[in-house]
């Protein structure tokens, strides 16, 4: 069995707050059990400092189905949302280190060859799918500006890999493809790494089939549980959505933020405050707290407590406290292709502290969509 990330990382430190609470049979018993182990999580987060500084770095936009992005929950014709997907550079002392995170760093033409979305554009046309996605500057150049090399980054992970094609991130073994950040190292959730080799019909749809094969897994650290990786930072199991879904969360000036694909904007998270027609409605008439983003059949229970325990962690919204700052990884996006489907509060961005000589940081989020 592969070595734990701890046990090839020391400055990665498990955490056993939630313990073994997800190994619990019983649904409501494990909802129960995790939610406690997260209120401990939340106050030993709280009780740290702040990472020392976190950017935003917008990837690309794409269409979506409402059905998925609400659990079919909004009243609305439009087929289908947009959804903007980011990534997220963290820096943050690891003891007396200095470490940067790069959580999400999707590779955008690759990701393209995820069946869903291949067949998507099938259907439509190449140029059609191509006008309804807007792309941002390479990672590389977005980092460069924000005063980070590269070559600085010593972590990356995904909360899932969903869509994600590894090859040209990590490189392979065989040298055909070099690694685009060098001294990176990925982490990776060893339960959902060993489910991609070997894919359920249901989850085909959203797995780049090949994305994983012939990558140098020297460049890769198994986990198998949540981790603290540094001073505000943790890396936690959020599983449901995936086999290995994960969620990070970071503390800044304005409080802890999580990141995650379960819900796909703030109304996820606080659906009763929702704006967005039929959300309050379904969540009161079913009584419950959280919408999931219902794209995979995988686990919605345990998605479902994973937003829960997701809720806890995190802060308010300062400028609107009915939301919480669950920072979606593909936040929905207000525009013409969806009316009436623009979040209740649009979060846009995760901004603190400085990257060297990279410009003071600007604005938490948006104002409210009316």
């Amino acid at each position: 069995m592969t070595a734990r990330a701890h046990d090839l990382d020391p400055g990665l430190t498990p955490l056993t707050e939630v313990g073994d609470a997800w190994n619990l049979t019983a649904h409501g018993r494990r909802h129960a059990a995790v939610l406690d182990g997260a209120q401990a999580l939340r106050a030993r987060l709280a009780a740290m400092a702040p990472v020392e500084a976190v950017r935003t770095l917008p990837i690309t936009t794409l269409p979506y189905p409402t059905r998925y992005a609400f659990q079919g929950a909004a009243v609305s014709p439009a087929p289908f949302v947009t959804l903007t997907h980011r990534s997220l550079v963290v820096r943050f002392r690891q003891g007396d280190r200095t470490r940067t995170l790069l959580f999400n760093p999707t590779d955008v033409e690759r990701s393209r060859r995820t069946p869903f979305f291949a067949k998507l554009e099938a259907a439509v046309g190449a140029r059609v799918a191509r006008r309804m996605a807007t792309q941002y500057d390479p990672l590389e150049a977005q980092l460069q500006a924000h005063g980070v090399s590269p070559d600085e980054i010593d972590y990356v992970a995904f909360d899932h890999f969903h869509t994600q094609d590894l090859r040209g991130l990590l490189g392979t073994a065989d040298g055909a493809l070099a690694a685009r950040f060098k001294n990176a190292k990925l982490l990776a959730p060893r339960a959902e790494w060993e489910a991609w080799a070997a894919l359920h019909p249901m989850q085909r749809a959203w797995y780049v089939p090949d994305g994983r094969e012939g990558v140098n897994e020297d460049r890769v650290l198994f986990t198998d549980g949540d981790l603290l990786l540094g001073e505000g930072v943790m890396l936690l199991r959020t599983p449901g959505h995936t086999e290995g879904n994960q969620t990070l969360f970071v503390k800044t000036d304005r409080g802890v933020w999580g990141c995650s694909e379960n819900g796909t904007c703030v109304d996820n998270w606080s659906p009763r405050e929702s704006r967005i027609a039929g959300l309050a409605l379904a969540a009161k008439h079913q009584d419950l707290d959280v919408i999931l983003n219902a794209n995979t059949p995988e686990g919605a229970a345990s998605q479902y407590t994973a937003m829960c325990l997701e809720r806890t962690l995190v802060d308010p919204v300062p400028a609107a406290p009915a939301f919480v700052q669950m920072f979606s990884s593909s936040e929905v996006t207000p525009g013409l292709l969806a009316p009436g489907l623009g979040p209740s509060y649009l979060l846009q961005k995760i901004e603190h502290g400085r990257f060297g000589a990279s410009p003071d940081p600007v604005g938490f989020g948006a104002p409210p969509v009316r």
